[in-house]
């Protein structure tokens, strides 16, 4: 189970020890933090001895970056593939939405560990992701001011509105687990209907 869900989330990552020493710090970083976990909690989930996480990865904070520019990555990916097209401002947001939140909930550990332990990024790599989160605004943004240029939306402030945007989906990653009835495709499209409405779509 592991190493098939490390291979989906990770498959650029090689070898296979490198993806679950990843899956093993996810884990732990969502159950106890990232100060709270140690080497030695990342290896023995691995099934590793802690020196051996040391041949992949030189640093645990190594092991959180590469796991919180994936996520982003994958996200930016995502959205720009969602907007793509000519077809109309609410359609793009709509499927933005639909996948930005789908994903969120499907992945919600590591969106999770993604989105709040930026913190205990070191400055350099804090500046990597947080270049991949203003991509991610800027995408949004875009397809907002297209729907404001068109008359198809309408809102008060541009920026606002796109971290609105954004914010409601990410925040799904905070509770929705295993245990929640309702599906992410059908969580997706339901944010989806929510956010055409926040920002004065009609029909």
């Amino acid at each position: 189970m592991t190493t098939t869900l490390s291979a989906d989330l990770w498959p650029d990552v090689q070898p296979e020890a490198a993806r679950r020493l990843m899956m093993a710090a996810l884990e732990s970083f969502a159950e106890r933090g990232y100060h709270a976990t140690t080497t030695r909690d990342i290896a023995t989930g691995a099934g590793m001895s802690p020196a051996a996480l040391y041949v992949y990865f030189p640093s645990k904070v190594a092991l959180l970056f590469t796991i919180s520019r994936s996520g982003h990555e994958q996200t930016l990916a995502m959205i720009q593939q969602a907007v793509a097209g000519d077809d109309d401002p609410p359609s793009r947001m709509r499927r933005l939405v639909e996948d930005f939140v789908a994903w969120h909930a499907r992945r919600h550990t590591v969106a999770r560990v993604v989105q709040y332990e930026l913190h205990a990024l070191p400055e350099e790599e804090y500046r990597v992701i947080a270049g991949l989160r203003r991509k991610i605004e800027q995408t949004v943004r875009n397809v907002i001011v297209e729907g404001v240029q068109a008359g198809v939306f309408t809102v008060p402030d541009v920026k606002t509105a796109a971290r609105a945007v954004l914010s409601l989906g990410i925040d799904v990653a905070r509770w929705y687990d295993e245990r929640t009835r309702k599906t992410p495709k059908a969580l997706g499209a339901e944010y989806a209907e929510l956010t055409l409405r926040m920002l004065g779509a009609a029909g």
